[in-house]
């Protein structure tokens, strides 16, 4: 199984970023917990602050892997080619979100990616990642 873990932008900040709402771990470190814990899955990692190259990775891999886990970021609120850039793909994405997003500024209540998402996830912290990954994995033993 190959899935595709993909941030937007800031997030190559976590672990100094606003450590109070985002915690001190960065994503590197995160990614090789996971990594050793699912070691059958091929997991991969994609990270940008450019909306066009998020969008392009979306297209690279949207044929070919069985997964893409998003956390875009503020490009979840602001972005309709982001939303279509999902719609046009087949892999399934989950959105996901360190924060609860709901429990932010209103203009993060919006999101222009869950409509053709597979599904949203927030609100648990980096474990977010991790229930989105399970997801997948249980979708694909059935």
């Amino acid at each position: 199984m190959r899935i595709l873990i993909l941030n937007g932008p800031n997030l190559n900040l976590l672990g100094k970023r606003e450590t109070e709402i985002y915690g001190n771990v960065s994503f590197e470190r995160y990614l090789q917990i996971l990594q050793d814990k699912y070691p059958t899955i091929d997991l991969q990692y994609y990270q940008s602050n450019i909306e066009g190259e998020i969008i392009n990775k979306l297209h690279e891999v949207g044929f070919s892997f069985d997964g893409v886990i998003l956390n875009a970021g503020a490009y979840t609120h602001t972005s309709v080619g982001l939303g279509d850039a999902i719609k046009g793909i087949h892999t399934p994405v989950i959105e996901v979100h360190i924060t609860n997003t709901y429990s932010r500024e209103s203009f993060r209540h919006q999101s222009h990616l869950a409509a053709d998402a597979k599904g949203v996830i927030v609100g648990f912290g980096l474990m977010s990642y991790e229930l989105a990954l399970q997801s997948f994995i249980l979708e694909s033993d059935n």
